[in-house]
């Protein structure tokens, strides 16, 4: 039987220096790891002594960076392909989606949550919400729409009942997108008393499966260090 790797992440540390930090990419790949379910050590990295931990092994890397036996990586989609790779079956569950438009499902949402909490312009606020609104209920209408493999089980099924973006397991497409859809949802509520629509039952469905996971809540930064993050740039409601 082969050895298990030696595996280190590194990602980003909260205010305390101690729990984890605000930063989507490091999530995605905490998840990826508790979702493959072998062993790893997390090593939380205050991003002011960021140079100092990784010099050694990633001279000027960006959080997050992963220690292989030994062999650092960097580059969010560069690991999660490389852990996918290394992490496969049999030992090791596959977490691609089975549907491509999985992965696409939800891409240009925090995009368009960026654009519109950054925005400098009080008169364009509208628009870019209305443009966010848009990206969210096309979200909705894909975790509603069945799939092929409910249909298949079920030809009259109208909406479908799945819990994640795939199916009732999570992949990495909702390793990429929970964590940003959270940040979405805590900062746009803090900042502009403008949550995600409660009529959008299948963002709030696929919210709250995740929520019940452990690979989704054990990672989540808490939500005021999400809130202190973005309080550089959120320009004060008028």
């Amino acid at each position: 039987m082969a050895e298990k790797p030696q595996i280190q992440l590194f990602v980003k540390a909260s205010e305390d220096g101690e729990s984890v930090g605000h930063c989507p990419f490091c999530q995605r790949l905490f998840m990826v790891l508790l979702l493959k379910g072998v062993p790893f050590t997390l090593t939380t990295v205050d991003v002011k002594r960021a140079l100092d931990v990784l010099k050694g092994f990633a001279p000027g890397a960006q959080l997050p960076v992963l220690l292989y036996n030994d062999e650092p990586k960097t580059d969010t989609v560069t690991i999660e392909d490389f852990l996918e790779d290394k992490l496969g079956p049999p030992m090791f569950p596959s977490l691609v989606p089975r549907y491509r438009e999985s992965s696409l499902a939800g891409n240009d949402i925090f995009h368009k949550f960026s654009t519109f909490i950054k925005n400098p312009v009080p008169a364009q606020d509208e628009a870019l919400q209305r443009s966010l609104l848009r990206a969210l209920l096309k979200l909705d209408e894909y975790l509603s729409a069945p799939l092929e493999y409910e249909l298949a089980h079920d030809p009259h099924l109208r909406a479908s009942r799945r819990r994640f973006l795939d199916g009732d397991q999570l992949t990495l497409a909702d390793c990429n997108l929970l964590p940003k859809l959270n940040i979405v949802q805590v900062v746009c509520q803090h900042y502009r008393r403008f949550g995600i629509p409660k009529d959008l039952r299948g963002v709030w469905r696929y919210l709250n499966s995740a929520n019940e996971t452990k690979e989704f809540k054990y990672t989540c930064p808490n939500s005021e260090e999400i809130i202190q993050a973005y309080r550089s740039v959120v320009r004060s409601p008028q």
